[in-house]
């Protein structure tokens, strides 16, 4: 049932779902490895729930926040994970409303952002980096299927990139990056 439904999105929005199969477990596993730490845990574009799945059973007591977009991906999702918060909405949106998080939230996206329309990347960046910044605490574990960090800084010299690993065993294959304070 899950893959039929990210089929369905992703051949509807493409550029809004940016993969054209679910992440792997392996994917998965070494993006919850990278938010070790987390007093919180706000997944960007969860999808059919890949990461949600290893974010749960990596961090089983956490908040969690789950952000998906796509309505009928965001029902899945409350229904297989009863314990979490989900939002059929923007990130840009829910980050906004989440200023009072606590300091060491991670944020864990798996959003496209080499594809995604400029009405949806630009808000959401510019969102991300007004929270990371509110609290050195904070940062982003991002994965991206090109070479180069996920997206471009608005504000270059606060914040920094960092590429953790490559999981190779991913299709394709995917760098985990890291973003927070410089």
């Amino acid at each position: 049932m899950r893959p039929a439904a990210f089929m369905m999105v992703a051949l509807a929005n493409p550029s809004v779902v940016g993969a054209v199969l679910p992440s792997s477990r392996y994917l998965a596993a070494a993006m919850a490895e990278a938010a070790d730490g987390a007093q919180m845990l706000v997944e960007l574009g969860a999808g059919t729930g890949a990461m949600t799945a290893a974010l749960r059973a990596r961090f089983p007591t956490r908040p969690l926040v789950a952000v998906e977009m796509q309505v009928p991906l965001a029902r899945q999702l409350r229904e297989r994970f009863d314990d979490i918060e989900v939002h059929a909405a923007p990130a840009h949106e829910v980050l906004e409303a989440l200023g009072d998080a606590p300091p060491a939230t991670v944020l864990v996206s798996s959003l496209p952002f080499r594809s995604l329309p400029d009405l949806w990347r630009e808000p959401t960046i510019a969102a991300i980096e007004r929270f990371l910044l509110a609290h050195p605490e904070r940062r982003l574990v991002q994965f991206t299927y090109q070479p180069r960090a996920p997206f471009e800084l608005q504000n270059p010299g606060t914040l920094r990139w960092t590429r953790l690993l490559t999981v190779w065993r991913n299709v394709p294959p995917a760098g985990v990056w890291q973003l927070r304070r410089a």
